[in-house]
């Protein structure tokens, strides 16, 4: 080819070396994290082989244009596929379309719900929170309308109070569980009508105890149900029978451990230092998603939303699998944040 020709094809092979560049930085890997400038105007992957993932820059969006508000609660999936987020703010419990268009706020009463679970009862669906700054459990129906409250009363005073609730989740049979991680670190077990049926567990660093029973799920992988345990201040997870009685520890060295989800033989866990782990069914960490690389960062309340990088957490709180294993993703942050996580089909 003679040297004009070249230069006639100059200017389309600067347009197709640019298109690539461009390419290659909006599917960037984990790792190779762009500015934190662009935290909200392109789409990473993060994790690795099958559990990679896509991330969805702006994915929660409102019609009036605010922020969500404060995010220091959970996160729960319906059959239907709505995401259902609580918050500390006025906006209650937000429930979203698995594209991120926000449909309405429920639990107005409910505001500062800590966890949230969602379970099918006779082919009803319920929500069950940890409402922490009302110190009570809730079940509420999908609407919000609060059909079951548990607190501590004189008819049924609570070991150790209610003060310092962090989370709650349903047995097969029925029964509930509530820890009182920020303060107790109890556990108890009530009927599926709020009877106070027995309590459990102890605050401390020794096998037998925990240090902010921050969450708890239900784990259904192993034949017998067992309760799955965030002992978030002693960085592990461990398992109990349904009566309270410990099996083992699943999975230590984690980054303070707040919620888990599981899907199929996998476990997703919340690390509120700045990243989200999935274990496999020995507990062994198969993928890290989000990691941020600015420590300064990691569990930080406080972080500018504009100054994260894209595609990585500050401090997840809570998190929720959908049917198809996608991930809803909270993080611990005053302005609010939410990160939908679409696996890739590999």
């Amino acid at each position: 080819m003679s040297y004009s020709s070249l230069l006639k094809l100059l200017p389309s092979l600067v347009a197709s070396v640019l298109a690539a560049l461009l390419t290659s930085s909006a599917w960037a890997h984990e790792g190779d994290h762009g500015p934190a400038g662009d935290a909200l105007d392109h789409s990473v992957t993060t994790g690795n082989g099958l559990h990679t993932y896509r991330t969805h820059p702006n994915w929660a969006q409102f019609a009036d244009g605010n922020p969500i508000g404060s995010t220091h609660g959970g996160v729960a999936v319906d059959k239907a596929g709505r995401i259902y987020v609580s918050t500390q703010a006025d906006r209650g419990i937000c429930v979203f379309r698995p594209n991120g268009k926000f449909v309405k706020s429920i639990g107005l009463d409910c505001i500062g719900t800590h966890s949230l679970t969602i379970r099918e009862e006779n082919g009803k669906e319920y929500l069950y929170g940890a409402h922490n700054k009302g110190q009570r459990v809730v079940k509420l129906d999908l609407n919000g309308k609060i059909v079951l409250e548990i607190a501590d009363t004189p008819a049924q005073p609570i070991p150790g109070t209610f003060k310092g609730l962090t989370a709650v989740t349903v047995g097969p049979d029925g029964r509930i569980y509530a820890a009182v991680g920020y303060g107790s670190n109890l556990i108890h077990i009530f009927s599926p009508k709020g009877k106070l049926l027995k309590s459990f567990g102890s605050k401390g660093t020794e096998i037998e105890q925990t240090k902010t029973c921050h969450g708890i799920s239900i784990d259904n992988r192993f034949g017998e149900p067992r309760l799955l345990v965030s002992d978030r201040e002693n960085r592990r997870l461990k398992h109990y029978d349904l009566e309270g009685n410990q099996i083992g520890v699943y999975a230590v060295n984690l980054r303070r451990p707040c919620a888990v989800s599981i899907h199929g033989d996998f476990c997703a866990v919340a690390e509120l230092a700045g990243r989200v782990t999935i274990l496999d069914k020995t507990g062994t960490p198969v993928a890290f998603l989000g990691d941020n690389p600015i420590e300064s960062q990691r569990a930080g309340f406080k972080t500018e939303i504009k100054d994260i990088p894209p595609g990585v957490f500050t401090a997840p709180h809570g998190l929720s699998y959908d049917k198809d294993g996608n991930l809803y993703v909270q993080d611990w942050n005053a302005t609010g944040r939410i990160n939908k996580l679409t696996l890739v089909h590999r």
